[in-house]
């Protein structure tokens, strides 16, 4: 009895599993979305499709096309103002994202999270949740200008500084002592944010309200609620959860004034933000309805079952009733069949599922998860939806070129693919199956190239050919130890790659001039065990001018020479978290403490306790 109950267990769980992905067979309509007519509308979508677990989770992205600036740059010198400073470390030049640091060329702005720090091996003791405003430069007169009691990630635009908690954005104008100018309140959570050409687009998430679904109330400004109504909430024409609303708004950065926004149905989970010049693009994954998934595994696998087994199934497929229903129902109907076996006859039956079951998932990978992708005007109107087969690893995976999307996907956890979507978000070319038995680490896109690292117990480096969209093809490859999570181009023919090679960090400098054979030309191994550019790009800092980037570690700060290969340059033994530049003098920004130096002589010449 024992036994069958844990087989029933068993099975059952493999329902549950396949409820967790579910999404239907059937072709979404033209637009692939539409929004509701009226609460009792968005209610009956509640009623059939809602069920927490039941839905996979919603992925987000948001991020910007390129303007001419390189990445990782600013440019711009203003009357009394420094002639070059550095920004944050972005996917896309041309758009900020939130980060703990920031710099307008005079203050630094470090967001100081309260509590206790743990930098691999150390803890550093609690500090107070604040914004410290640090006069800067000249760095030889550095000091604390002062200080805002709330802490953060950061936006800065003119002289506004903004503070983004996880329920509240703040703006502040940092000319006149810093006074808030305005506040936003939401009545979820804020998942991200961006910002661009002047406005803050914020992505915020909201609970499903069951008894009154909308409108939705998810953001006061200044104490003034903005309601967005019925039909201004959209959900794709397939089915998907509704636990959440998600709201894109876009806000004047100097007035605080809402001037766009759509909202749109889906469920708890992961988000990133991707937006080009041309539009917003909202990704979230989907999977097939898990008792048809079952329906078809036992109508492959006749020879596993009585017919009896697939005749109650297939009886069931045709009631009106929830997926989650019929995925409990079929569990009950493997379970009677399972007591109805001898112990030798169960024990073999569970093995043999279980090697059916994985080889069925593995040959139907591509129909069970799949990511679709709504596209929305900049004015936050709905443009249309596309769909392709796996699931994104982070914003890095998707990008536009001339009017063309270009996702990468691992597909199933052990194949990875890459698709061309046009305009239209249709696929219009692909490279399916590369990276066999591995998953996605890092992905780039640089104009009509494209690289992927994947990774299990080497790491290959994939140089892609993307200048025909419909023919996009492998270049070369490279297999190297160990991995690189973060990849980032320092010129037309060198890309650098910074992972791990065991339980060290490990820095790649790739030569990819002939992108039939990339050569890894050099690489240095930190005595570290982790750096947070594993974690964030934010934390990367190049700076072209002298041909250097900087990497936070746990027992320190390190500057590097890629001008000859890779060379460690400058060692700062303090809790690094981030750099920037301003002119020629590097700052490196610690928990407690902030250190400038001059780049030309690595000699310190200011600092200052934060």
């Amino acid at each position: 009895m024992k036994k069958i109950l844990i087989a029933a267990v068993i099975v059952f769980l493999i329902a549950i599993a396949a409820a967790l992905l579910y999404k239907p067979l059937e072709k979404p309509e033209e637009k692939g979305m539409k929004s509701f007519s009226s609460s009792e509308e968005f209610r009956e979508f509640i009623n059939k499709y809602s069920s927490g677990a039941l839905f996979a989770p919603v992925y987000v992205t948001l991020d910007v096309a390129a303007e001419e600036k390189s990445l990782g740059e600013a440019g711009g010198k203003a009357a009394g103002e420094a002639e070059r400073y550095s920004q944050t470390n972005v996917q896309v030049a041309g758009i900020d994202e939130p980060d703990i640091v920031k710099t307008d060329g005079k203050h630094i702005f470090v967001s100081k999270r309260s509590g206790y720090y743990y930098l691999y091996p150390k803890i550093v003791p609690p500090v107070k949740g604040e914004t410290v405003i640090v006069s800067a430069f000249p760095p030889e007169d550095m000091t604390v200008a002062g200080k805002i009691d709330k802490t953060g990630n950061l936006l800065v635009y003119k002289d506004v500084l903004i503070v983004l908690t996880y329920d509240k954005v703040f703006a502040y104008r940092i000319s006149e002592n810093s006074p808030e100018i305005w506040r936003v309140e939401l009545n979820g959570s804020l998942v991200d944010a961006r910002l661009y050409n002047g406005k803050v687009y914020l992505v915020t998430r909201d609970t499903v309200n069951p008894i009154e679904p909308c409108p939705v109330r998810p953001i006061s400004i200044n104490g003034e609620v903005y309601e967005i109504g019925c039909r201004k909430i959209y959900h794709p024409t397939m089915p998907v959860s509704a636990d959440s609303v998600y709201t894109v708004v876009s806000i004047d950065a100097e007035s605080g004034k809402m001037e766009d926004s759509v909202s749109f149905v889906g469920s708890t989970g992961y988000t990133v933000v991707y937006m080009s010049k041309n539009g917003v693009y909202v990704t979230y994954s989907a999977y097939t309805d898990p008792a048809k998934l079952m329906y078809e595994f036992v109508k492959e696998n006749s020879d596993l079952v009585p017919d009896w087994v697939i005749e109650r199934i297939e009886k069931l497929m045709g009631y009106d009733i929830s997926s989650r229903a019929k995925s409990v129902e079929i569990s009950v109907i493997i379970e009677q069949l399972m007591s109805s076996l001898g112990k030798d006859e169960r024990l073999k039956f569970e093995n043999e599922y279980w090697n059916r079951w994985t080889d069925f998932q593995k040959k139907h990978a591509r129909e069970i998860e799949k990511t679709y992708i709504a596209k929305f005007s900049l004015k936050l109107e709905p443009e249309g939806v596309g769909e392709v087969p796996g699931r994104l690893l982070n914003q890095f995976s998707l990008d536009e070129y001339q009017s063309y999307l270009r996702v990468a996907t691992t597909v199933g956890g052990d194949e990875n693919d890459l698709y061309v979507l046009d305009e239209n978000l249709q696929v219009v070319g692909s490279i399916q199956g590369f990276g066999l038995d591995e998953r996605i680490y890092a992905v780039r896109f640089v104009g009509d190239k494209g690289y992927i690292v994947t990774f299990r117990q080497t790491d290959p480096f994939f140089v892609l050919d993307l200048s025909n969209p419909e023919n996009p093809k492998i270049a070369g490859e490279l297999k190297i130890p160990g991995f690189s999570s973060y990849l980032h181009p320092i010129s037309e023919n060198l890309v650098l790659g910074i992972g791990k090679e065991g339980a060290s960090v490990k820095i790649s400098l790739f030569d990819v001039s002939n992108p039939e054979e990339p050569v890894e030309i050099d690489r240095y191994m930190l005595k570290e065990y982790w750096s947070d550019i594993l974690n964030t790009h934010h934390a990367f800092l190049i700076d072209k001018e002298h041909e250097i980037f900087f990497l936070p570690a746990a027992n320190g700060g390190y500057v590097f020479s890629y001008k000859d290969g890779i060379e460690l340059v400058k060692a700062v033994s303090m809790n690094a978290e981030r750099a920037i530049y301003i002119n020629d003098y590097l700052y490196i920004i610690g928990v407690d403490r902030v250190a400038a130096y001059d780049e030309n002589t690595w000699e310190m010449v200011g600092e200052v306790e934060i």
